[in-house]
């Protein structure tokens, strides 16, 4: 995972330009790096689950690129995070599709959002006033249920949104959730319903205390124990964590038919709260005891300041509310976004706070060199984590709080997620505090260390220097880059250290005699990574792009650059203005990659890794492409009906046409799907764009 330092680092770049007045010029600048930081960010929350920033850092960045993209729709490319719902999956579990997409919760943070949500809610529906339904927003992991003739079929993670693991035999370990509902009293044959995996604060201790007396790591918070223990593959391990489940929600729903119900029965399915009422009734715990209904946005306020007050007496963990239209018929009329519904919204609490020491400051080298002070604090428990180490980004941001080593901090976890410094406690100096004095030479391997202008960041530009060679290793292998499973990162610093590996090529140049006398490694672990090795040889040159690990370059510049050239070595005689040229490579990003190609050692490196039978030719741009569309481009927008987004553009690409990014005098081909939006509006007013529709396109491709 340390192949995202970079990505890390430049989160936290954006976060500063948030603050900036030219905020929205640096992002269309640099939109992919935008792009880059909330793909990663999603990942960390949805995959890892160990977000890096708090919802309402997360949401501004969102917000920023929905504002550019807005003002120029030229540069929404397939994708972006605006682009769809979540992110991608585990492995390790079958991968079923969701019967109705789960979409995300817009989010609020003061009592001026929740009017803003209100407003457009009642101008839609015509209303003076609406019908609330308020409940709380669990801390934990989102888990969905389908029941077929009463009886539990599926439980699946929430996943990308539209797909997630299949986790039915975990799901039956917990006991809250009954195995048998009866749904056919109220003429109900198939349900989907939502809800949340928790850990009560009660049963995380028990646990962290049995993990003591095993003489095992504890651990850190109640929400990552229970998202992590849904991925579990021993359902015995999942039992003895007494997880806890809220299902709050019905996404989907088939009658049955040949049963009649009464009027009673029937009208448990046209509210929100009333559903909150069918699933208790059924067996289920759903927040039908700590809703609320009221009218009015006024009343909504009312209570979810009033909970927030109650919240550290609750047996479980929450960061907000959760507001609900309560009408399920005006729920449908409002409808939703690809994003989010726009019936309900998160209402989250404010961050914790406490105080603490500033011990020490330690530094960390990335792979790009970049060095990030990391302060080390005396533990402190916030939001049931336990703090010890908080990054300070750079040496600026140093001297902006005003840190010094013995200071008392006082330190929030923004969004109950990150931790960071608000501000030191001056008043409270004793006289023997110490400046902090940020290093002039690489604390690694000493060499000076170079500020770029206008960055803020110190950097190691010794190429050989060991924790950059370390981290570069690692990112090489990687999953999105070329994919050597067996080879994470403990092998590779365990490798390095043993001195059985000192660079990329070194990868490729193992002795594997030495393996036999390692502990961990029998015959089969060592064939798998034979295979595994020999098999990376043949990834296409994008991986490699991308495994090179070019600042700036993320994977989807990566295929740009792949699909430019007939071989990798032809960048050495492109210039800046040249790579330009090309789509989505603005000054920045064209300055890294040329200097990238300028460093002789670079250019030694590659033509080593082609002697040991890597691919640096672009095989499918020597192959000409032949088909009915070949040479025509396309562009996806709005949601497809027969076909996913990827596949539909891998079929427009067997068939020799070009998926571009963005609209544009060059695009030949906009397919349409339902809810398009700027991008159809754009095309409209190029007359040379032809506007067709997913079945268009699946005849065009016949």
């Amino acid at each position: 995972m340390e192949q995202n330092n970079i990505l890390a680092e430049e989160t936290l770049y954006w976060l500063k330009v948030l603050t900036s007045t030219d905020a929205e010029t640096k992002a269309t600048e640099n939109i992919q790096q935008l792009k880059a930081v909330l793909r990663f960010n999603e990942y960390r929350y949805y995959v890892l689950n160990n977000a890096l920033i708090s919802d309402n850092e997360y949401d501004a960045l969102y917000k920023l690129l929905e504002k550019v993209e807005k003002n120029h729709p030229e540069l929404i490319t397939k994708d972006s995070p605006t682009q769809r719902v979540g992110s991608s999956l585990n492995e390790g579990f079958a991968t079923v599709q969701h019967l109705v997409p789960m979409l995300s919760l817009d989010n609020s943070y003061n009592a001026d959002d929740l009017k803003d949500f209100d407003r457009k809610a009642r101008e839609a529906s015509g209303l003076a006033i609406i019908e609330y339904c308020v409940e709380p927003k669990f801390d934990g992991a989102s888990i969905s249920l389908i029941y077929e003739n009463d009886m539990l079929v599926r439980g699946t993670t929430r996943g990308d949104g539209v797909a997630g693991d299949d986790i039915t035999t975990n799901t039956k370990q917990i006991r809250s959730i009954p195995l048998s509902a009866p749904f056919s009293k109220y003429g109900i044959e198939q349900i989907e319903i939502r809800g949340e995996v928790i850990l009560t604060k009660q049963n995380f201790d028990k646990y962290n205390a049995w993990l003591e007396e095993q003489g095992l790591p504890t651990v850190a918070n109640p929400r990552n124990t229970a998202a992590g223990s849904l991925r579990i593959k021993d359902p015995k391990e999942v039992a003895r964590r007494n997880l806890d489940a809220f299902l709050y929600h019905i996404s989907y729903i088939v009658n049955r038919e040949s049963l009649k119900v009464n009027d009673t029965q029937q009208s448990l399915l046209t509210t929100h709260s009333n559903q909150l009422k069918l699933l208790w009734e059924c067996g289920f715990r759903s927040p039908e005891k700590e809703k609320k209904v009221v009218k009015g946005i006024d009343a909504v306020i009312d209570y979810v300041l009033e909970f927030e007050q109650k919240r550290d007496n609750l047996p479980y963990e929450i960061d907000g509310m959760v507001v609900k239209v309560n009408s399920i018929e005006l729920q449908d009329t409002l409808g939703m976004t690809s994003h989010h519904p726009r019936w309900a919204i998160a209402f989250k609490f404010k961050a914790r706070q406490a105080t603490t020491k500033l011990l020490h400051v330690e530094y960390q080298v990335g792979r790009t060199g970049a060095v990030t002070p990391v302060a080390k604090l005396q533990p402190v428990a916030i939001g049931g984590v336990t703090v010890s180490s908080i990054s300070i980004h750079n040496e600026e941001y140093i001297k902006e709080k005003d840190l010094k080593i013995g200071d008392i901090v006082l330190i929030e976890r923004a969004g109950d997620v990150i931790p960071q410094i608000v501000k030191s406690l001056a008043e409270l100096r004793k006289g023997d505090e110490q400046e902090i004095i940020f290093p002039k030479e690489c604390p690694v391997c000493k060499s000076e260390l170079f500020k770029e202008e206008g960055e803020a960041v110190w950097r190691c530009i010794n190429i050989e220097c060991e924790a950059q060679v370390v981290e570069k290793i690692i990112h090489f292998v990687s999953k999105d880059a070329m994919d050597i499973k067996s080879f994470g990162e403990a092998n590779v610093r365990k490798f390095y250290e043993l001195k059985l590996l000192k660079d990329i090529p070194g990868i490729y140049q193992l002795n594997f005699d030495e393996f036999g006398k390692m502990e961990g490694f029998g015959k089969k672990s060592i064939d798998n990574l034979k295979a595994a090795i020999e098999a990376s040889k043949q990834q296409p040159l994008n991986r490699l792009i991308y495994g090179l690990g070019i600042r700036f370059v993320g994977e989807t510049t990566a295929k740009t650059l792949a699909n430019s050239v007939e071989h990798l070595l032809d960048f050495k005689n492109k210039t800046e203005e040249e790579l330009q040229q090309l789509e989505d490579i603005g000054v920045k990003v064209a300055k890294s990659i040329h200097h990238f190609f300028s460093n002789e050692q670079n250019i030694e490196m590659l033509k080593q890794l082609e002697t040991l039978g890597l691919q640096l030719k672009n095989e499918k741009k020597a192959t000409v492409v032949s088909g009915g569309l070949s040479g025509q481009t396309f562009l996806f927008t709005g949601t497809l009906n027969k076909l996913k987004r990827s596949d539909a553009e891998a079929l427009a690409e067997q068939h020799g046409g070009i998926i571009v990014s963005g609209v544009s005098a060059k695009l030949n081909y906009l397919v349409v799907g339902e809810d398009a939006g700027s991008k159809l509006e754009k095309a409209k007013k190029i007359n040379t764009i032809k506007i067709i529709s997913e079945d268009e396109f699946l005849k065009l491709v016949e």
